[in-house]
């Protein structure tokens, strides 16, 4: 077993001692590009812009601080759900909460 240990790590380490010669010669990176207008540097993440004329009337539900659907009424029309159910903010349309499959999503446990 030592026998063969030996030429093991030996075989091991050979890569090490390939790396031969000094290293090249390094360049500086170049400046970064500039910031778009309206834009600044304590900026927190992405923003998300969701399209709703004036005259529609637009109630959010929160949780824990957090919007997690959105009512949207246009005038004389039907009423329409946005919602991020994984909390990402990837927000999906719904034109009815009930779409005949309920899936039990309750909170057991929070782990702060």
């Amino acid at each position: 077993m030592r026998k063969l240990l030996f030429p093991l790590l030996l075989a091991a380490a050979l890569p090490v001692f390939a790396q031969s010669g000094p290293p090249t010669k390094l360049e500086p990176l170049p400046p970064p590009p500039p910031m778009a207008p309206g834009l600044s540097d304590d900026d927190s993440g992405p923003r998300v812009n969701i399209p709703v004329q004036k005259e529609d009337k637009v109630e959010e539900f929160r949780q824990n601080g957090r919007v997690v659907m959105m009512k949207v009424t246009p005038p004389g029309g039907t009423p329409y759900y946005l919602m991020d159910t994984t909390g990402n903010g990837n927000w999906t349309r719904r034109d009815s909460l009930d779409d005949g499959v309920r899936v039990p999503m309750w909170t057991i446990r929070t782990f702060d």
